[in-house]
């Protein structure tokens, strides 16, 4: 095969396969014999060739991975969010020291604790997943609180967590956002690692980098992280409204607890709960003043339910006589 045939053999392999082509120069058989001072530019055969095996090897169009239909090439559809990677980190929990404590454990789904949780999580679940247009706006997103530190929120928030997560349909995130006094690791030993406001603060971290497996079936745990001297900024960010939605929206099927800070002692349970559905706000009974709990709902903006749990009350109506036995501090 001569170097022109070559030439031209190559030539139609470049073109079936979408290769830029250089402009192809004129036969030499056609060639105007009075034009000899562009024929001086025009590449020999041999130089045709070799670049042509140049452009072939550097210019070759990147295999096709998107969808044929016919003759056309679809466009790729818009890209989707990947699931959450599983937690790299795993806790054991102490569930006989939970138990000790008074707290609701998975071992003991008939005990009074248990009982008074499954009350209190049921219009919880409800209102988060109702059918309807009257739907409640972020309603997986819980906010556990109260007026004064000492009431209960920890004890609550810990206890209603680990309650919907023994539901066969819901998994739950628990959320540590009392970032100034954090109590998740001394009660569940969560260790101190990067938390909730280091994924605000840090764009190398992903969620799923933060949050802690525990050996409680479907109840993950997401620290309070890193100190952070603009938390209440941090915590009121668009970053923030982003994250929220994100970790809300990605299972639908997610319940997202956090323990705040008490509503009268920062300013930080105040600014969460305008991205909250519902609020669940805990009042230590026959402790708090009724004009500081008048105080402390009022402080709460933009929450459509607001649901008020009596704690450390002496009876109930759920069960006979019964004591809690969590530290006063968690209680």
């Amino acid at each position: 095969m001569s170097l022109i045939e070559q030439a031209a053999k190559r030539l139609e392999e470049l073109r079936r396969a979408g290769a830029a082509l250089p402009d192809e120069p004129a036969s030499p058989a056609v060639a105007d014999s009075g034009a000899k001072a562009r024929q001086d530019h025009v590449p020999t055969p041999e130089a045709l060739v070799r670049e042509l095996n140049i452009r072939g090897a550097s210019a070759a169009p990147a295999p096709l991975t998107r969808a044929m239909s016919g003759d056309a090439i679809a466009e790729p559809r818009a890209r989707q969010i990947e699931p959450e990677a599983k937690p790299k980190v795993r806790v054991e929990i102490d569930l006989a020291r939970l138990k000790e404590l008074g707290f609701v454990t998975p071992d003991a789904p008939q005990s009074q604790i248990a009982d008074e949780f499954r009350v209190l999580k049921r219009p919880i679940l409800q209102n988060a997943y109702a059918h309807s247009t009257a739907r409640i706006r972020n309603g997986n997103l819980v906010l556990v609180t109260s007026s004064l530190p000492g009431e209960g929120k920890t004890f609550t928030a810990i206890n209603l967590a680990i309650s919907m997560a023994m539901e066969y349909d819901n998994t739950v995130l628990l959320v540590d956002g009392d970032v100034a006094h954090p109590s998740l690791p001394d009660v569940l030993g969560t260790p101190q690692s990067p938390g909730l406001l280091d994924l605000l603060t840090r764009d190398d971290l992903e969620i799923a980098d933060a949050l802690l497996q525990t050996n409680i079936d479907k109840l993950t745990v997401l620290p309070a992280g890193s100190r952070h001297r603009r938390a209440t900024e941090l915590l009121a960010s668009e970053k923030m409204a982003v994250l929220l939605r994100e970790m809300a929206t990605r299972y639908p099927d997610r319940v997202i607890i956090f323990d705040s800070p008490p509503l009268l002692a920062t300013t930080e349970a105040r600014v969460m709960s305008t991205h909250m559905g519902q609020i669940v706000f805990v009042v230590a009974a026959d402790s708090t003043a009724q004009h500081t709990v008048r105080q402390a709902l009022a402080a709460i903006e933009n929450c459509e339910v607001v649901l008020m749990m009596l704690n450390k009350a002496a009876k109930t109506d759920v069960g006979s006589y019964y004591r809690y036995s969590a530290d006063d501090d968690l209680r």
